[in-house]
């Protein structure tokens, strides 16, 4: 009996330092002091075994706090302050939160956030347009961000400081805006408008019709996918009224074309037709600007594709990110099919 209890009280009082604050290193996963005198325990342990390396035990939360979302504020051992992270019991984005009606705050189950993870902090929020964000951009060596928005408005930020610093009023949506080196262009219906941030020089790109809904660089020209289904490509001119010429359009979808990417000398797009009952992705050649073949393993809308060293990633509306590879024979195939249940993509 007296060896059972000396075992029961090594068990609770351990440590000298008679402190109860969990480590904050440990918690980030990075504390290398063995022993270390804070805790290394997780919120619901009420004590800590004597072989643990860290020397003391953590009281247990109270009831009244068992139900709390929010941030902790804590003191690490130099006296900063410590932002301690909330445990969410839910890794799912709160819907109601995006659409910013959630009645439950910080209490809510659900993530608050656009992204979860260690390694990841918000540095600023910009929240001066009015409706959808269409297109960020951020030419290389700039220190500023452009973005556009079908309120009409592109908008420069300042990298620094967060702050808006240039509004331009076009009067019609911005549906795709994108840069490739010190150019800016930006998808408008029916036309596309280029901004050298270099010269303040301006051009408009005229041919497509309908909205411009995706645009991409690729073999020195600039591909515009449109809201009829045709993809408009521009190649660089030494003509003194435009650096740009039109080159081709691009015909092979009968509706929309939502998006492009550009990788292996090919050229991918997708589309929300769906005359086949399956949204098309079609593969064109750069050097030929002809269509190579037509990839039917989506059900819905194509919304985004990525080139990934030899795959090609593809999102939709059917609930499904696809990895295509290439076969012998020289076609694509579906190597892996990922599915959100009830979460377009």
């Amino acid at each position: 009996m007296d060896l059972k209890i000396a075992k029961r009280t090594e068990q609770i009082q351990i440590g000298g330092s008679g402190t109860t604050s969990t480590c904050v290193y440990w918690l980030a996963g990075r504390c290398n002091r063995n022993p270390c005198r804070f805790l290394h325990t997780s919120p619901h342990s009420a004590y800590y075994h004597a072989s643990t390396p860290c020397r003391h035990a953590r009281k247990p939360r109270s009831s009244s706090n068992n139900n709390s979302k929010t941030a902790l504020i804590g003191h690490s051992e130099c006296g900063k302050n410590i932002v301690k992270p909330s445990h969410k019991s839910s890794p799912n984005i709160c819907k109601y939160w995006t659409n910013g009606n959630c009645v439950y705050g910080d209490g809510c189950r659900n993530i608050h956030s656009w992204f979860s993870g260690d390694r990841l902090c918000t540095l600023a929020k910009l929240q001066e347009h009015k409706k959808v964000i269409t297109g960020i951009a951020l030419p290389v060596g700039s220190d500023k961000l452009y973005s556009g928005s079908t309120d009409g408005t592109v908008r420069t930020w300042d990298c620094h400081t967060g702050r808006c610093t240039n509004v331009i009023k076009l009067r019609a949506e911005v549906t795709s805006l994108i840069s490739e080196g010190p150019w800016i262009f930006v998808g408008l219906q029916n036309a596309v408008k280029a901004w050298n941030i270099q010269t303040s020089s301006e051009f408009t790109l005229d041919g497509p019709k309908g909205q411009v809904l995706a645009m991409i660089v690729g073999n020195d020209i600039l591909f515009a996918g449109t809201e009829d289904g045709v993809i408009v490509a521009w190649r660089g001119s030494s003509e003194s009224n435009s650096p740009f010429e039109l080159v081709a359009s691009l015909i092979g979808h009968s509706k929309a074309v939502v998006c492009l990417t550009v990788g292996r000398k090919m050229l991918y797009s997708g589309s929300m037709d769906k005359s086949i009952k399956a949204c098309l992705l079609s593969v064109w050649d750069m050097d030929s600007l002809q269509c190579k073949m037509t990839l039917n393993g989506h059900t819905d809308v194509v919304t985004s594709l990525i080139c990934w060293d030899h795959y090609l990633l593809s999102s939709s509306s059917d609930c499904t990110i696809k990895v295509w590879a290439a076969t012998e024979e020289g076609t694509l195939e579906v190597m892996y099919t990922h599915t959100e249940e009830n979460k377009p993509i």
